[in-house]
């Protein structure tokens, strides 16, 4: 059984977790050794993403870069050659021109890295998310935000085009998960 951490203050802790042993009136802190873009990924990704993840044993890669949805930063293509997994946690339904970042990240990253991510799938809309659907169409035009509707084979169109190789797409919770290859390059 894991342990379960409750803080009670938001925000990211690293290289410690609280245990759950729980003697009268202390708790027992229990040190362990996370790397700090997992922990990123389970506070922007969630629980989901973090299972995704460990269930191809990719949790305690060393080479690990995990992009996040909220906060920007920018990377010379030196520090991407050196990564083995590379983990966008924005919704690939939220990228504006997905074809060109796909196509800039297979560019950038090493040949054999993995290329995470997630995605909604428009076919696993039920008919209880179809009004939900129309709700959220009409709010991204009056927000002119993106929400492009795409599915498995658009995406796995995408990656292949572009020098990837599908290695899985795993629907969890209404999200789509996806892990890729690079194969761009390979000789």
């Amino acid at each position: 059984m894991e342990d379960i951490a409750v803080l009670n203050k938001p925000g990211i802790t690293t290289d410690i977790d609280i245990s759950t042993n729980y003697y009268g009136t202390r708790f027992t802190p229990k040190r362990l050794h996370i790397n700090p873009f997992i922990d990123n990924l389970i506070t922007e990704g969630g629980a989901n993403f973090f299972q995704y993840i460990k269930r191809h044993g990719l949790v305690n890669e060393s080479k690990m870069l995990v992009l996040s949805a909220k906060n920007h930063f920018y990377y010379d293509c030196d520090d991407l050659k050196g990564i083995s997994t590379l983990i966008n946690l924005k919704k690939l339904n939220l990228i504006a021109h997905l074809d060109s970042f796909i196509n800039t990240v297979c560019k950038v990253v090493s040949p054999k890295t993995n290329f995470i991510g997630c995605f909604s799938d428009r076919k696993s809309i039920t008919r209880d998310g179809l009004c939900s659907k129309m709700y959220k169409k009409f709010n991204n035009f009056l927000d002119l935000r993106i929400d492009n509707d795409i599915d498995n084979r658009d995406v796995k169109r995408l990656l292949e085009k572009n020098g990837f190789k599908v290695i899985d797409m795993t629907e969890i919770n209404g999200l789509t998960y996806f892990r890729a290859q690079n194969i761009h390059n390979i000789n």
